[in-house]
């Protein structure tokens, strides 16, 4: 997968190794980050990455599907696994960029609710990186727990029998 990519980087932009070797492996380690593949038959066929960008945002990297199996959902699936994979780690906004050669990236960041931090009419190309960010909701509070539910070793007790009342006339 990281060989298809390099190849993707090199054919759009004419480079390819440096930015596939930009950022060092542990910040994708948690506790900070998370490197994220999705595997069919033990290959990697799509994947992603976020990195801390600061104490309250993540930065996605490395958005990718293998060309044998894109238009299949597998890339919009992967940010959403990342995005809550880093709101339960008290992230509470993802930033990220794109190349202005990937039109693709670009409609899958704003089909899937980002934010474009640049001006969508203007030409890609004059931009350089295109910035995308999204708020991510907070955690969800924990469900209240349940009161304890009392449990019967044999059988539950009689209700009270009824009494009688008698009147004297």
């Amino acid at each position: 997968m990281l060989t298809e990519l390099e190849h993707e980087y090199r054919t759009r932009y004419g480079g390819g190794a440096d930015e596939m070797s930009r950022y060092p492996e542990e910040e994708f380690a948690p506790p900070h980050g998370l490197l994220l593949l999705l595997l069919r038959d033990g290959a990697a066929v799509a994947g992603g990455a976020y990195r801390r960008y600061d104490p309250a945002t993540a930065e996605l990297k490395r958005i990718w599907t293998h060309s044998a199996h894109r238009r299949r959902g597998l890339a919009r699936r992967v940010v959403h696994e990342l995005e809550r994979a880093a709101a339960a780690h008290g992230y509470r906004r993802i930033f990220l960029t794109t190349g202005p050669r990937q039109p693709e990236a670009r409609g899958l960041y704003l089909a899937s609710g980002y934010t474009p931090l640049f001006d969508t009419e203007a030409d890609p190309e004059t931009i350089g990186p295109l910035a995308f960010e999204k708020q991510l909701p907070p955690p969800s509070p924990r469900p209240p727990k349940r009161p304890e539910t009392p449990t019967w070793t044999s059988r539950p007790p009689a209700p009270p029998a009824p009494t009688r009342t008698s009147t004297t006339t």
